[in-house]
Formats: structure tokens, C-alpha cells, sequence
């Protein structure tokens, strides 16, 4: 009866309530779709871990692949082998008549052992790409296959599914790899004379199972690097690292420069619309208990009736909360209405997508899902319940003077 008794107060009242609820539903809206968003960047993009060290091995590598922090990684194992069946491109002759041989260090053909092609840095930028087949990933480990750069395919009539043969320097070992995938390394052919096995043309990118066969167990690995989530996780890695390949004994390098760039802008984003939740409850909480003791200054010569009456004071204060709740549930309705409508357009000039990372390595790393902003149920029970919060706090530090009011006193004026 009171509400509808003052219907231009009431609609007011309600009119603040709709923007308070607004404000917190899109706060809300704003730091779960950031929270989304920067959990699915820092799945996809993450942060790289280079560990280089004398003892470092295959092995070691597999061990720490297999911790929680690491969700790829990636061993280099580089050697040189020879050829079979097949002929390696030549350098330009030498100059002088002294340079004999192609000067080589090893074998013609340049071999990188890997795990997973894609986290090669090359291939990852895009630079370097795959124009036929595919490259190798983590399923391949145990397969007898090659990727070949397409200067070599052509010279030798290669093509995917083709199937050649590579030896160990030595001559002990001999493998028949088949061909995989081709790729195009943008390094163009030197003008002058170049040891074979540094030519682009001559890098063969295999398993790194087929490395440790040409090079009897016996060939280290250059490096590995780990893709973590954050750079909050590399000291995990690094205290495996340290006791498992000793102190001082490696190198570990952190490359955090993609997840900075697009993952803490997210985060920010999400803590300031966080903040902002709280900025707006505090500052509604204010507003509303300012309009409620003005209300209960007004209303003075109707309490003072109730009191008369025998009305308990803890029930007209009560009253009060009650027709707070009463104008705050449709304006909780109102928002989401709003927050349904309005709010994908409105997230997406807040958050941007982030830019997914180029892989031409035959398999594409997952692409950074675009900003999803919708409206849950639980973003709506938030505001509702903090909405009633606000009511309560509004209306209950208010009336508590209500406690101090003398029926006699009111009604004769004197208070």
C-alpha cells in the first residue's frame, strides 16, 4: 500500500535500482567473460621454456614433458647423416683451388630430431610452412618419417609417401624414413660455397627416434622447450629441472612476450570490472540509504501512529527492507533483460579477440575462442543477491534510528 501510495517515489526508487542492477550485472558479465577469455589464451598461446644443458637428454626431456605444468613440448636433436638413394643438393664450387670437398662437418644432409614440428620457432611465426603433407607431432614419435625441404623434393623427384633412406656418418646405422610432408624454408641459396649440411635445402626434420638410431643412442639434444600456462608456473619447471640435471649445469630461459601481450590485457579487464562491482555496491548501498533516511524522516507521523498502536519497531523497519526487496527483484529482471540484450555488443569493444598464433606446421595450434559474453544464471543469482544486500544495508543502518522514535513524542511535535 505504501508503494502504491507513492507511485512518482516508488518509480524513482525503482528507476536507481535498474541502473545499480545493470552496472552489477555487466561487472559481473565483464569479469567472467574476461576470466573465459584469458583461460582460453593462456591454454592456447601459454609460455615457452627453453632448457639447454650438457645433461640434458631425451629422456630428461620426456621426464619433464611429463610434468603438470608442461602441455607441449618439443626436443632439438640436431645431426648430419648421409644420404641413400638419393642426392643431396651441392654447394657452389670453391673459390680457390685449395678448398677441396664441400668442407662439410659430418654428413651432406643437415637431420633435426623433434617431437612436436609446430613448436619449432620457424614454423610457429609462419615463416617457414608446410606446401605438401604435413609435419610431425607427438603422435609420429615412434614412426620411421620424414619432413623435407622442397629444394631437396624437387632435385630428386620426392613427393609425400615416397619412401628414402638415410645412414649414420659412420655408416653403422641406416634408416628408411618416409616421406611425410614438404616444406618451404625461405632462406635462399647461398651465392658462394657452403658446407652441404648448412644449405636449406638439405634439412631433413625427423622423429627424434630416428635421430637417436642414426646416432646410436649416443647424440645430445641441443635443446628442449616447454610450453607451460604461465610464467607464474616456470619456477615448477625449473626446480624439476634443477634436480634433475643439477645446478649450474643449465640454461633456462623464459619467452613470455606472446602471453604478456594478449593474455594480461584480458586479465586487467577482468580485475577492473571486478573493482567496479564493489565501487558500484558501496556507491548504491550510499544512494539508497540516503533516499531510505530521508524517506523515514517523512514518514515520521506514520511511524509515530504504528508505534501508538503497539507495532513493534523491529517490524516497521522490517516494512522498510521489504519494500526495498519489493522494487529491487523487478529491477534484478529488468537488468538481465538488458544484459542479454545488449551485452555481447558491449563486450566486444571491451574485450578483443586475441590474435592466434600462425602455425603452418600441418597441424594448427587451437585457435583463442572469440570474447563470449553472455548473461548466466549465476551472474543474475549475484545480482540478486547483492542487490538484496544493498537493500538491506540501505534500509536496516537507517532505520535503526527508527529504535530511538517515541510514539508520544512524534505525534506531539516535539521531536
Amino acid at each position: 500500500m505504501s508503494l502504491r501510495a507513492r507511485k512518482s517515489r516508488t518509480a524513482a526508487l525503482l528507476g536507481i535500482f535498474v541502473v545499480i542492477c545493470c552496472l552489477l550485472l555487466g561487472g559481473f558479465v565483464l569479469e567472467a567473460a574476461a576470466a573465459r577469455q584469458a583461460a582460453e589464451a593462456q591454454r592456447t598461446i601459454g609460455v615457452d621454456v627453453t632448457i639447454e644443458g650438457k645433461r640434458l637428454t631425451s629422456a630428461v626431456a620426456d621426464r619433464l614433458g611429463s610434468r603438470s605444468p608442461v602441455t607441449r613440448y618439443n626436443p632439438l636433436l640436431p645431426l648430419t647423416a648421409v644420404a641413400h638413394g638419393f642426392d643431396p643438393l651441392v654447394p657452389p664450387e670453391p673459390k680457390s683451388r685449395g678448398d677441396r670437398g664441400d668442407g662439410s662437418a659430418g654428413g651432406p644432409l643437415a637431420l633435426r630430431g623433434v617431437r612436436d614440428l609446430g613448436m619449432l620457432l620457424p614454423f610457429s611465426y609462419g615463416s617457414t610452412k608446410i606446401t605438401s603433407g604435413r609435419g610431425i607431432v607427438p603422435q609420429d614419435v615412434d614412426r620411421a618419417v620424414a619432413v623435407i625441404e622442397e629444394r631437396l623434393a624437387a632435385s630428386n623427384g620426392l613427393r609425400v609417401g615416397d619412401t628414402v633412406q638415410v645412414g649414420s656418418v659412420d655408416g653403422r646405422h641406416q634408416v628408411s624414413v618416409k616421406v611425410l610432408g614438404v616444406f618451404q624454408d625461405p632462406r635462399p641459396d647461398p651465392s658462394q660455397w657452403t658446407p652441404s649440411n648448412e644449405l636449406p635445402g638439405n634439412t631433413l626434420y625427423v622423429p627424434t627416434s630416428v635421430g637417436q638410431r642414426l646416432g646410436g643412442g649416443a647424440a645430445g639434444l641441443d635443446e628442449a622447450v616447454f610450453k607451460i600456462g604461465s610464467p607464474e608456473q616456470a619456477e615448477r619447471l625449473h626446480a624439476e629441472a634443477k634436480r634433475l640435471l643439477g645446478t649450474g649445469d643449465f640454461t633456462f630461459r623464459v619467452n613470455d612476450k606472446a602471453y604478456r601481450d594478449q593474455v594480461r590485457p584480458v586479465q586487467r579487464v577482468g580485475a577492473f570490472a571486478g573493482l567496479i562491482v564493489w565501487v558500484i555496491a558501496l556507491a548504491g548501498a550510499l544512494i539508497l540509504g540516503l533516499i531510505v533516511m530521508l524517506q523515514i524522516r517523512e514518514r515520521r507521523q506514520e511511524l509515530g501512529v504504528l508505534l501508538s498502536m503497539g507495532e513493534k519497531k523491529w517490524k516497521l523497519v522490517l516494512q522498510h527492507v521489504v519494500e526495498a526487496a519489493v522494487v529491487c527483484l523487478p529491477a534484478v529482471a529488468v537488468a538481465a533483460l538488458t544484459g542479454h540484450v545488449a551485452g555481447p555488443s558491449v563486450g566486444a569493444a571491451l574485450l578483443d579477440r586475441p590474435q592466434p598464433n600462425t602455425v603452418a606446421a600441418g597441424v594448427a595450434d587451437a585457435e583463442v575462442a572469440p570474447s563470449t559474453v553472455r548473461v548466466d544464471p549465476t551472474d543474475v543469482g549475484k545480482v540478486a543477491g547483492l542487490g538484496l544486500g544493498i537493500c538491506l544495508l540501505s534500509t536496516v543502518v537507517p532505520g535503526l534510528g527508527i529504535l530511538r522514535l517515541h510514539p508520544r513524542s512524534i505525534l506531539a511535535g516535539s521531536e
